[in-house]
């Protein structure tokens, strides 16, 4: 556990950054002396295989990694505010605080969880490297897990999956989300991940000879086309990731082409295109099966061309083209690009904030326009969700939060766009009306209708992938109660309740 593994995974350290590191491990060292895990480990292991995990992410800032290592020592520790703040700095303190915050969020039935939740989102929004280095420390602690009594286990890990999990997966970290996904799965559910272990195993003992036989061919033709600047590896799919598509597909392992899939990185973008049509010459596509995640990237941000082929020998094996930048954004996300300002103001790349915000996220209008005016340092949704917190009143509300924040932001989502062509992201089976209230409130309120694709739809419409949605409004428009079982996102219901509460109109009770 020399910190010199700490620094090796760093890109380019400077001296002092060095020098900080190794202040921040010699600090932590004493800090956790003579403390022990329930493995009978030293306690240090954890913080110093929490401040590696951070390193491997390429954050590039010394703070995280001090924090990584410090980030148990108040808690834990021996150490104290001010001494942490006299040996390394406000930032770090705040950062390590902000951590602790989020470690006492506790997966223990519906209104303490809630409440947990609820500061867990506050916290998570003053600034989103507490939340990185919160699921650095989850990950570490996810890979011990095994050490732990079993009601505990089944706790963290539903906790992991349900939470964190898609949280880094959101942030667009793969890395992380994947593999705190694979290892809480064995916990929550252990019958269905020895089950689609298998499923994977065998699929890959079958796939594999004819995919090492296939990547030599496209080697090949991408050499005979002078593409010369490119790297091929191969994707295992994760096994979280498999049982769910299982579920969406009868459990029919048969139907799924991506257990394995074939990557091919490239310089430019450009060079995916053109990679896409070689591999097309060589091997016919199957139709449904091209998707253009560059030209409409998801709504974390991955981009990347997909492609499901045939083989000579008639195996379907689906193709992965992105370039190394690209690359690198699917595997660290959001990460790998925060750099930050001594006083912890956000600089990446020499691009604004509101560019910052537009690496990772579609163009969400709502969002966008906010976090420009007010220059925030957090991806805008991440602040929504803090937002959405403090409307909660009553019990009633608390009871209804969880389901609400899963539907808004742990789901998945869609694309729809504006008729100008600007993305709107939200979940899957929003309405139009939840589409009106994501570009503005009063656009919301006085909605009169919609057109989907040039036609006119009632306003409970649900929308799919890629709709191009026009909102018609009308000055006399006004919401009525019924307008709540029309939609589906938290925002559009506040606002809905809101106005109808200020204008004195019963809101009747939910069932």
């Amino acid at each position: 556990m020399a910190v010199e593994e700490i620094i090796s995974l760093l890109d380019s350290p400077s001296q002092k950054d060095i020098e900080f590191i190794q202040k921040a491990y010699d600090f932590a060292l004493k800090a956790h002396e003579g403390q022990l895990r329930k493995s009978g480990e030293p306690y240090f292991v954890h913080v110093f295989e929490t401040a590696k995990i951070l390193a491997s992410l390429k954050m590039g800032t010394r703070a995280i990694i001090a924090a990584g290592l410090l980030h148990d020592s108040i808690e834990d520790g021996v150490a104290t505010e001010e001494s942490i703040k006299n040996e390394f700095g406000e930032e770090v303190l705040f950062l390590v605080n902000g951590v602790t915050k989020l470690g006492k969020v506790k997966y223990r039935g519906a209104e303490r969880h809630i409440e947990s939740l609820r500061k867990f989102l506050v916290a998570m929004a003053q600034d989103i490297r507490v939340l990185i280095i919160k699921l650095a420390d989850r990950l570490h602690n996810m890979r011990t897990l095994e050490y732990v009594r079993p009601d505990k286990q089944k706790r963290i890990a539903l906790e992991t999956l349900e939470i964190y999990a898609p949280l880094a997966y959101r942030l667009s970290i793969r890395v992380l989300s994947r593999e705190l996904e694979d290892l809480s799965f064995q916990y929550a559910y252990p019958a269905e991940f020895m089950r689609t272990k298998m499923y994977l195993k065998s699929k890959k003992e079958e796939s594999l000879p004819e995919l090492d036989k296939f990547m030599k061919t496209v080697k090949k033709a991408l050499a005979e086309a002078n593409i010369l600047d490119f790297k091929t590896d191969y994707r295992q799919k994760g096994i979280y990731s498999l049982y769910k598509k299982l579920k969406t597909h009868d459990n029919d392992i048969n139907k799924i082409y991506d257990i394995l899939a074939i990557r091919i990185n490239v310089g430019t973008v450009a060079d995916c295109y053109k990679v896409l049509g070689i591999i097309h010459s060589i091997a016919r596509p199957l139709p449904g099966r091209i998707k253009d995640y560059i030209a409409f990237p998801k709504p974390n941000g991955y981009r990347s061309l997909h492609t499901t082929v045939l083989t000579r020998d008639g195996v379907a094996m689906e193709m992965q083209i992105r370039t190394f930048e690209m690359h690198n954004d699917s595997e660290f996300g959001i990460a790998s690009h925060i750099l930050y300002k001594e006083k912890g103001a956000v600089k990446t790349k020499g691009n604004s904030d509101t560019n910052w915000f537009m690496q990772f996220l579609p163009k969400i209008i709502n969002y966008f326009e906010a976090s420009k005016k007010s220059g925030e340092t957090s991806p805008a949704w991440v602040n929504e969700l803090a937002e959405s917190q403090e409307h909660i009143k009553t019990a009633k509300d608390k009871d209804g939060f969880m389901e609400d924040l899963k539907a808004d932001f742990f789901n998945d989502r869609i694309f729809v766009l504006t008729p100008k062509g600007d993305v709107v992201d939200l979940p899957t089976e929003s309405s139009v009306l939840d589409f009106a209230f994501a570009i503005h409130s009063d656009i919301g309120i006085h909605t009169n209708g919609a057109k989907i694709n040039g036609k006119l739809v009632s306003l409970d419409t649900k929308l799919k992938n890629s709709d191009i949605v026009e909102i018609l409004i009308k000055e006399s428009s006004k919401p009525s109660p019924k307008w709540l079982d029309m939609v589906r996102t938290n925002m559009a219901k506040r606002h809905i309740s809101s106005w109808l509460e200020k204008n004195k109109i019963e809101i009747p009770k939910q069932k």
